[in-house]
């Protein structure tokens, strides 16, 4: 079986002088996923919920609706390979397109057309959160990095209500946290009235495809969106923050989530 990190040994140099230093890397490893029998695809990814991870591309594909679509799930001994058979036959798409960054995920979805079950996805809310509170969530996610901090070199994603943190998920590819956390929402019936989404990684308009599929109306990155990633949020609804630190963050898309009472006050003496 996999393991999430390893152990090996290395030299470091330093002030001109070196020595030999044990540590942890993140493990990147070759993970295929069969469904119904068929090999579909190969995952680089951290070998860790592995079935979290199965479940959730499959969902946010939009190639299973639900966790009733799926009749069973099973990791090989050898953790190299994810089995899953589902309760109706399943095709798969035609053509897999390499997605931006993180060792390269795939996808099939056209980002000129995201859609949900019943047609376009607009969000129309979401709740409000002050500068206090996404600072908060940041610094929340920080002390969610588990992984990272055992070996670095891993991102991290969880998912919020905008008080605490229901669930995390670490993986060499950041559209992997996604998947997972998608999966393991499925998986274990994780209702949750408002969901906010924070990531490590950088959001391209792959990954707010996968927030879409998450119902997240608020995304917040440490680091940068994209310009599609922003086109899109701006499109459906959702708020897209980028750059968010303890204290400070831009606010790219759908600033009414962001206290409006803060807003109307800037809004007001720019009209002066």
């Amino acid at each position: 079986m996999n393991a999430a990190n390893r152990s090996i040994k290395y030299i470091l140099v330093k002030d001109k002088t070196w020595r030999s230093e044990n540590s942890k890397v993140i493990s990147e490893a070759p993970v295929s996923l069969t469904v119904n029998g068929d090999l579909w695809l190969t995952f680089m990814c951290t070998p860790l919920d592995l079935e979290d991870l199965a479940v959730g591309f499959l969902y946010n594909e939009g190639l299973i609706q639900s966790i009733l679509d799926v009749a069973s799930i099973r990791v090989c001994p050898s953790g190299d390979n994810i089995d899953v058979w589902t309760h109706q036959s399943l095709k798969q798409p035609d053509q897999w397109r390499r997605t931006s960054g993180c060792t390269g995920g795939l996808t099939h979805i056209d980002k000129s057309n995201i859609n949900g079950q019943n047609g376009p996805i607009v969000f129309t809310n979401g709740g409000v959160l002050t500068p206090e509170q996404v600072s908060d969530l940041v610094d929340k996610l920080f002390k969610a990095q588990e992984l990272y901090r055992q070996s670095g070199g891993v991102h991290t994603s969880t998912l919020t209500n905008g008080a605490d943190i229901f669930i995390t998920a670490e993986d060499i590819g950041r559209h992997n946290t996604l998947d997972k956390l998608a999966g393991r929402c499925l998986r274990e019936n994780i209702q949750l009235s408002r969901r906010i989404l924070l990531s490590t990684g950088r959001i391209s308009s792959e990954m707010l495809q996968k927030a879409v599929r998450l119902n997240a109306a608020t995304v917040i990155t440490r680091t940068s969106p994209t310009s599609l990633s922003i086109e899109l949020a701006d499109r459906i609804g959702i708020t897209l923050i980028g750059y968010a630190r303890r204290d400070q963050f831009i606010v790219y898309t759908h600033p009414e989530r962001i206290c409006l009472e803060i807003l109307s006050r800037v809004e007001k003496l720019e009209n002066r």
